[in-house]
């Protein structure tokens, strides 16, 4: 669509609500945008179309490689779409269009009387938890550009989101050199690339390699690269291989010893990737020491001490770029990761820790380490204020000569042996914004000189930490946002209790916790009781089902928020810990119960928390989960729990209340519906029922059998007008009162009268009643004496075992309109070989399109029935039915046969 149109039609639709995005950025010098890419797609006016538009989008962005703005898309498109398929109640077209240096995508529905509603800029928004509107926000809030175009026959909202810019060319070069100048290399560079997988373990070696270190690829593959490598080993040199191996990037110098036993100086660069399925390996690439150049990333031309020697005076050093190097990392954990590892070599320490504030500065978080058991301490949270005094508070610089005198002063570092640290705090314009310490394992190695040291770099940094944070929390909150939008559209869509158990579990694992456990509470006061349990590895769900059992249930606490839960971790410990002593003192290998190995430990040991799930001021149960050992949760990861947590609860609550209330309502149906039909002697009878719509089991129509005296019973079978519960009413009073009133010895006539007045006294409760009402006497020489009596109701039809049908009763006033009915009883007598079919009128009233099954299709099919018994007629009948339309069965239906076996 041409933009010039796009722009009129939205100044014509939102008038006020156009924003500074939109004024002169939307037109191309050509009057039209180049579409690069383009993709489409129609959903139905159905509420599973949402989130098959979210896939369609989702799947879309992907394949065209712009997976940085696919989250906010999706929130966008889930909206637009729901706005149209749901509020409008049209087929809903998404298109994506990929533009030189945008994506817009449209969402065009079929009802464009429904207006944009207009929204003074001068005027607050509303509420943005409502439901009308929201989408708009959304658009206004994520999009760069975005508007309303109207046509006679539809409306089409679209947005655009900016592509990130991927800058291209070189990112580092350096000027023409003179031969002379250039580095030497031997004749022929050779560069070895190794990959080790997670373990450490040599994947692949290639060429160079064997070239450079005399192994073969058969001689080195599977085993471990620290026994080839020779890792210096001198106090402030740089970290152990195997955290190097665990690092993103890292380069610098180290030995590779040969076939021959020697050490071979090697420069080399090592990068951290995953494949495909998650796996992470490391690949490293090495060159002869003298070699680096190959290798080495250049530094960037910024003035320094050496450029002051090289004649380049005047220029000043980036003081950030001098501490954290060059290029400098372009992600937040390779920025604290970069920057623990120099501030411990410019303090020449033996460890360092970085943590970042919590977004109230009351707690901070482990996210770097180098040199502590880091996979212990990530994201373990101590308080900024951990006592009275300056060294009690991450807000000032603090030095401790020897950890031993004052135990307990660095938690972090407990049981670490490391004796002398020293920390400083990042602050941002006067705020804490994260903590940085340095530890080494001698005692008196830092005084306030090194504080100053660290405390200068720390605030060279403090900036760049804090806007690489904000990058991370923003791209978190946008892919929370996604997240959420599609759980709470999985938890909307099921009103089943298991299901939703099961939902809340799977949209948690493995995305937010490696295991998870939901307790459910029945009634308030009563013991919580374990409902589900998922683990990402489903040969631990038995184990961690067992070991939960023997765990007693958290504390139903309704108080918000996350808070810890040691019972699990402490139970598998203790379980392992007997395990191993037993094995120990006995010699028996075999783990003697469930849950209780080592490998269980392990995979609960990490940090467990408890969410309450509280829906309409009761807690219903509480959301478990867990990490396995040496893991502890994000706070963003907390936060985004407990939002999930609430939605959870109230679709938990609501399939409870569904439940209970089907449960109800069945019972009540059943005791409708007759006990069971009585044996009739010298007769076959069956009947068949169905009720229309989801959960009912009785509706407007019903039918009886009953013995009224010896050797006689009552038969009715009868529709009341409309469905469900109102219907289903009036029903359970007419086939009360026509038992009651039978069995007093009141005629057929006579009865139906009483049953009208009782309808009648019902005021506006009452409902008209079509009533076929019969008396059976079986006769001893075979066939049946019937006297009927047919109120309103479709005449029953009698089939003669020639084939021959015909009307068995005459029509007579319904029931529930006239107070005075004069009724009359008509006798039939049913010959051996007759049968008698009684149907209601959903039987005769079956439709496909303008084609009615009627009272002639109906005698057509029992025409067809001689020869077969009761029951099979019924279900030739109810065949026939069936198949006369292809829709599902839209009214209550019942059919009653009898036949006399001749």
């Amino acid at each position: 669509m041409p933009e010039q149109s796009a722009e009129q039609g939205r100044t014509a639709a939102i008038g006020a609500q156009r924003t500074p995005a939109d004024t002169g950025s939307e037109q191309k010098p050509s009057g039209r945008a180049v579409i690069t890419a383009r993709a489409a797609a129609t959903f139905e006016p159905v509420g599973r179309s949402v989130a098959v538009a979210r896939g369609f989008v989702r799947d879309t962005l992907q394949g065209w490689g712009l997976g940085e703005i696919v989250d906010d898309a999706v929130v966008l498109t889930s909206e637009l779409v729901t706005n149209a398929v749901i509020h409008a109640g049209t087929s809903a077209e998404v298109i994506c269009l990929r533009e030189e240096d945008t994506v817009r995508v449209e969402v065009v529905d079929h009802y464009p009387e429904r207006e944009l509603p207009l929204h003074d800029a001068g005027q607050p928004h509303g509420n943005p938890d409502r439901e009308g509107g929201r989408g708009l926000l959304l658009c206004a809030a994520l999009a760069s550009r975005w508007g309303v175009d109207y046509t006679a026959a539809d409306k089409r909202v679209w947005f655009r989101l900016d592509l990130p810019e991927r800058p291209v060319g070189t990112r580092a070069a350096g000027p023409a050199l003179p031969d002379a100048a250039l580095p030497v290399a031997a004749h022929r560079v050779h560069v070895a690339v190794i990959q080790v997988d997670r373990g450490g373990a040599v994947g692949s070696w290639n060429e160079d390699a064997t070239e450079l270190f005399g192994y073969t690829a058969e001689q080195v593959v599977g085993k471990p690269l620290t026994d080839l490598a020779a890792w210096p080993h001198t106090p402030g040199t740089g970290t152990g291989i195997a955290e190097a191996l665990q690092l993103s990037r890292w380069e610098g110098s180290y030995g590779m010893r040969d076939t021959d036993g020697r050490t071979v100086a090697v420069y080399a660069s090592h990068l951290r990737v995953r494949d495909s399925d998650g796996e992470p390996s490391t690949v490293c690439l090495l060159v002869r020491d003298h070699e680096r150049a190959v290798l080495q990333s250049p530094p960037r031309g910024h003035g320094g001490d050496g450029d002051r020697q090289n004649g380049r005076e005047g220029q000043t050093a980036d003081p950030f770029e001098v501490f954290i190097g060059s290029p400098a990392p372009d992600d937040l954990d390779g920025l604290l990761q970069r920057t623990v590892e120099r501030a411990r070599d410019m303090l020449d320490g033996d460890a360092a820790y970085l943590l970042l504030a919590t977004d109230d500065e009351t707690e901070l978080e482990v996210r770097a380490s180098t040199g502590l058991p880091s996979a212990r301490q990530r994201f373990a949270r101590v308080p900024v204020e951990a006592g009275s005094g300056r060294y009690g508070s991450a807000r000032m610089p603090s030095v401790h000569e020897d950890l031993t005198v004052v135990p307990g002063a660095v938690p972090l570092l407990e049981g670490t042996g490391m004796r002398s640290v020293v920390i400083v705090p990042l602050k941002v314009e006067g705020r804490l914004t994260g903590s940085l310490g340095v530890a080494t394992e001698s005692p008196g190695r830092y005084t306030n000189e090194e504080a100053l040291r660290l405390q200068f770099a720390a605030d060279r940094i403090a900036l760049a930490v804090e806007r690489a944070r904000l990058t991370e929390l923003e791209r978190l909150r946008r892919g929370s946002l996604s997240f959420l939008v599609e759980a709470s559209d999985l938890l909307a869509g099921t009103l089943d209790r298991n299901q939703t158990l099961a939902l809340m579990a799977q949209m948690t694992v493995p995305t937010l916790a490696s295991w998870c456990a939901v307790y459910t509470v029945a009634e308030p006061g009563s013991e919580p009781a374990l409902s589900y349990v998922l683990h990402e590895d489903e040969e631990r769900i038995d184990s961690l089902k067992a070991l939960l059992g023997k765990v007693d249930p958290p504390d139903p606490v309704p108080a918000p928020g996350a808070r810890l839960w040691t019972a699990p971790t402490d139970t598998a410990h203790g379980s392992a810990l007997r395990t191993s002593l037993r094995s120990a003192t006995l010699g028996v290998d075999d783990d003697p119960a469930p849950g209780s190995g080592l490998a269980t430990a392990a995979a609960v040991g990490g940090e467990t928390v408890v969410m309450p799930l509280v829906a309409r001021n009761r807690v219903i149960g509480m959301l478990v989960l867990g990490k396995p050992t040496d893991e502890r949760f994000r706070q963003e990861i907390i936060e985004l729990a407990e939002d999930l947590s609430r939605r959870a609860a109230l679709a938990l609550d609501n399939a409870r209340l569904y439940s209970e209330r089907t449960a109800i309502s069945q019972s009540l149906q059943r005791s409708l519906l007759p006990p069971g039909l009585p044996e009739v002697p010298g007769m076959e009878v069956e009947v068949i029922y169905r009720a229309a719509g989801e959960g009912n089991e009785v509706g407007g129509d019903f039918y009886d059998l009953f013995e009224i005296r010896d050797g006689g019973y009552g038969f009715a079978i009868g529709d009341v007008c409309g469905t469900g519960p109102e219907a289903a009413a009036v029903t359970g009073l007419a086939r009360h009162a026509l038992r009651l009133l039978a069995r007093e010895g009141f005629a057929g006539p006579a009865v139906l009268e009483r049953l009208n007045a009782a309808i009648l006294d019902e005021g506006a409760r009452s409902r008209f009643l079509t009533l076929l009402y019969g008396e059976l006497w079986p006769q001893p020489d075979g066939g049946a004496r019937l006297e009927v009596v047919c109120a309103g109701h479709p005449l029953p039809l009698r089939l003669r075992p020639d084939g021959t049908v015909e009307p068995a009763a005459e029509p007579q006033p319904l029931l529930g309109v006239m107070e005075d009915l004069e009724l009359y009883e008509q006798h039939v007598v049913l010959e051996p070989g007759d049968v008698m079919l009684c149907v209601t009128d959903g039987v005769t009233e079956r439709r496909e399109g303008t084609r009615m099954l009627g009272d002639d299709g109906l005698a057509d099919a029992l025409s067809t029935c001689t020869g077969l018994t009761a029951g099979a007629v019924a279900a030739r009948i109810m065949r026939t039915v069936e198949h006369f339309a292809s829709v599902p069965l839209s009214d209550d239906m019942a059919i009653l046969t009898m036949r006399a076996p001749g």
